[in-house]
């Protein structure tokens, strides 16, 4: 059955568009929610009518917003967050928190259903994230997630260099550990 949408409807069709969907579906759901309604010839006048006033809109609205588009692309955010050493993140980067430092980097309000993300970022690394403005206008951003510092992690670190071996067939002290004993003296 072909219907004319209403609204916009998520894996169905956004407002204004012509779809064909099953006759059940139509009859049982689109239809009486006002979703959408049929496909009659006077509706695809009006569906013609509508597009061509949403294209200018649209082409207006990516006008205004080129230059916000041009300071986003290739903006690079950092975040950093409580890991697991498998590098999966306690919490998780949300559409929210990246609109957040979006706004405050770019000087203008970014709203965070502009933001386009599938499922929360979880894990530790680099990730692509794109920005839905208006109509074709989807600059991409760089996102990146770092693991906090723990105290583990700090205690292995500043072990780490205490341990460093000598790495010379002599058997000579290096002068990086001499160097580091004599401070351990004087300090003590």
């Amino acid at each position: 059955m072909k219907i004319v949408m209403r609204q916009d409807v998520p894996k169905v069709g956004e407002k204004g568009s012509v779809q064909t969907v099953s006759d059940g579906y139509a009859r049982n759901y689109l239809i009486p929610k006002g979703f959408a309604v049929v496909a009659t010839p006077g509706e695809m006048k009006t569906v013609e009518q509508f597009q061509k006033v949403q294209a200018r809109r649209i082409a207006r609205q990516e006008a205004e917003q080129q230059a916000l588009a041009d300071k986003i692309e290739g903006q690079q955010l950092s975040f950093t967050a409580r890991a697991s050493d498998q590098g999966r993140l306690f919490g998780s980067v949300t559409a929210g928190d990246i609109a957040t430092d979006l706004s405050a980097l770019v000087g203008e309000t970014i709203d965070r259903r502009r933001v386009v993300l599938d499922e929360p970022i979880r894990n530790i690394g680099v990730h692509t994230v794109t920005i839905h403005l208006v109509g074709r206008l989807r600059p991409k951003i760089t996102v990146t997630v770092e693991a906090e510092a723990t105290e583990e992690t700090d205690a292995r670190a500043a072990a780490a260099p205490a341990t460093v071996s000598d790495g010379g067939s002599t058997g000579a002290p290096s002068d990086d550990v001499a160097t580091e004993g004599e401070t351990e003296t004087t300090v003590s």
